[in-house]
């Protein structure tokens, strides 16, 4: 049974397409963020309306991609939440269309689940139970997948996540958005030891915050001018890459977990996925990054994640679904 995904939750429009096996047939992703770069962020209402625009031939382009046509998707999996309303309505509406047109089953999924089902889609053979650090420019979390059925959050964000500490941090440095990548390209010709900024609740617990990090760079940017950009954005990543790293190595030697798999769009990250090798050598974890085209939104994960509750529950959703922009992790 063939599985087709759709994300739509913030701004990028996905459609995929999977086997049974979890073989990826397609998977295209149409990013807005040119649409969305002279606003230094995402408008919804331009989000959702780019989304109603594109979602459509993009789905018939992915069948196309995947060699197969209608009579042969067995299932529509579909983002549900968490996400910005707007978008994830665009999403919903119209694979539940699909759902009644085709007659075939719809699967609302929790978008934090289907970044941790990139993880099952890079690496079949390693399975639960792992600690999932789930890093994007929304959320921020630890969570212990005991099994693909069973999530509990360890610990999160208190204010801004990690991305989007990454992307203020970026506006206020004249970085255009998104800032994440340039900020990472920038801090490769930087000293991370140069500028000392704070690591805010890096000795206690396994919450994070990121919020005290942004305000402290404010402060300096008052205080400097003609300061090396490479040498600031390098030594503001580093401060959140010792955040996310030493949180994750502490949640998974309380939990006695050898496997961490880190997933979302910050997990693109090239000093991020550097600190975490290096590290698991010396603290014997492995951990896992998922190829960078399943890192950033996408609807291969949504299709892995609903085809998997698929499988296990064989009940899918009615029509009566409706999105739901604040939807969390089970604690």
């Amino acid at each position: 049974m063939n599985v087709l995904g759709i994300e739509t939750s913030c701004d990028e429009t996905s459609a995929a397409v999977i086997r049974p096996s979890g073989a990826i047939l397609a998977n295209l992703v149409y990013s807005q963020a040119p649409l969305h770069a002279s606003y230094g962020g995402v408008v919804p209402e331009v989000a959702s309306r780019d989304h109603l625009r594109k979602l459509p031939p993009l789905v018939e382009e992915a069948l196309h991609t995947a060699r197969i046509d209608w009579s042969d998707i067995g299932a529509v999996a579909v983002t549900r939440g968490p996400g910005l309303i707007g978008p994830l309505l665009v999403g919903v509406s119209y694979a539940k269309g699909l759902s009644w047109s085709c007659d075939i089953p719809l699967l609302g999924v929790n978008h934090l689940a289907a970044h941790l089902f990139a993880h099952s889609l890079a690496y079949p053979e390693i399975n639960p139970p792992l600690l999932g650090l789930i890093v994007s420019g929304g959320h921020t979390s630890l969570v212990h997948v005991a099994s693909w059925d069973e999530f509990r959050v360890m610990g999160t964000t208190r204010d801004d996540a990690a991305g989007e500490a990454l992307d203020k941090f970026g506006r206020l440095v004249g970085l255009g958005y998104p800032a994440g990548p340039q900020i990472d390209t920038l801090a490769a010709a930087g000293n991370p030891d140069a500028i000392s900024l704070p690591r805010p609740l890096l000795e206690t617990g396994l919450d994070m915050s990121f919020a005290g990090l942004k305000t402290a760079a404010v402060y300096w940017l008052r205080e400097h001018t003609g300061f090396n950009l490479e040498d600031l954005c390098a030594s503001y990543l580093e401060a959140v890459v010792d955040v996310l790293t030493e949180k994750a190595f502490r949640a998974a030697r309380m939990l006695d977990l050898t496997h961490i798999a880190v997933v979302g769009g910050v997990a693109a990250n090239r000093r991020l996925r550097e600190a975490f090798s290096h590290q698991a050598t010396e603290r014997g974890v492995h951990v896992h990054f998922p190829p960078v085209e399943l890192c950033t939104d996408n609807a291969a994960m949504v299709a892995a994640c609903g085809h998997h509750r698929l499988h296990t529950s064989g009940r899918g959703d009615t029509l009566r679904l409706r999105p739901e922009a604040g939807l969390s992790l089970p604690h």
